[in-house]
């Protein structure tokens, strides 16, 4: 039985599935429940980090390296299966260690994404004979895929914050030469910034963001937090800090809300992250293009 059906199955039998419209009541009920209060917490972890380090993948224009190394991890996750230990070690092994080839041989904008196709194909690869290799079930493996926040321990939890607290404490070392060589990578190797590092430091806090990501979302669907609430973002807003801000408020607003969706309903709940985020995006971009064909009228004015 995966987490998630347990964690609903929990719901079912303490006879607290039903939507009562009281939001207080409503909202005590599920913090009643330790799998949802870790939920919650990894959640809104999780949606800080992919908003900050989202706004940066908008930036370099690197969405195809997040998508890949979400696979690169689902191999490493299926070769912890192998040697039986944490599918989440062998996520972060693989993770980062696909970001760093990728980072060293794909620093330019033209040859990267040649790069990071090669390296997905070769770690695909390794996850097809991993998979192969393992003789039991390998739920936790296959979990990853499409996440498991309901079935959360405390322990991945914890994991998840000092994953999380990494992350942004690397973003933050280098955010102003990342900054200045992701708007403009010629001009910023012209006056001495090490561009080749920074891609390399950026591409590993990409893969530690993916890594804490996937336990949510899974690998398959790893843009609804780290792609799209920043897309979002950098429609509405062309400054960096308030842009991060956006982008954060997005993530934590598709996961929390999409949490309590999928608490009374028996649905995965990156089903209703994914629905949501895509659905505030649709409003983001077309809603502009309604008020441009309806201009207001001056008609019957004095």
């Amino acid at each position: 039985m995966s987490a998630s059906l347990g964690a609903h199955l929990l719901v079912a039998q303490a006879g607290a599935g039903a939507f009562s419209w009281n939001l207080v009541s409503d909202i005590g009920q599920m913090l009643s429940f330790e799998f949802m209060r870790n939920a919650f917490e990894a959640g809104a972890m999780v949606s800080i980090v992919a908003g900050v380090v989202g706004y940066f993948v908008i930036l370099r224009r690197t969405a195809f390296a997040a998508h890949a190394l979400s696979h690169v991890g689902f191999a490493g996750a299926a070769g912890a299966a192998v040697i039986s230990i944490s599918p989440v070690w062998g996520l972060l092994v693989f993770c980062l260690g696909g970001a760093g080839v990728m980072g060293a041989l794909g620093q330019r904008i033209r040859e990267r994404d040649t790069v990071i196709g090669i390296v997905l194909a070769f770690m695909l690869g390794l996850g097809v004979l991993f998979i192969s290799l393992y003789s039991g079930y390998a739920t936790e493996a296959y979990s990853i895929l499409f996440g498991e926040v309901l079935g959360i321990s405390t322990g991945d939890v914890a994991l998840t914050a000092v994953i999380g607290a990494v992350t942004l404490l690397l973003l933050a070392a280098m955010y102003r030469p990342l900054l200045f060589s992701s708007v403009d990578e010629e001009v910023a190797e012209a006056r001495g910034v090490p561009t080749r590092l920074l891609a390399i430091g950026f591409m590993a806090t990409l893969a530690l963001a993916v890594a804490v990501a996937v336990q949510v979302v899974g690998v398959l669907l790893i843009f609804s937090l780290l792609v799209t609430p920043a897309a979002i973002a950098d429609r509405l807003t062309s400054r960096p800090a308030t842009a991060m801000l956006v982008s954060v408020v997005t993530a934590l607003a598709c996961t929390v809300v999409g949490l309590a969706i999928a608490f009374y309903v028996p649905i995965p709940v990156s089903v209703f992250i994914t629905t949501l985020a895509f659905a505030t995006y649709l409003v983001v971009r077309w809603a502009p293009r309604v008020v441009r064909s309806n201009p207001p009228t001056t008609e019957g004015a004095p």
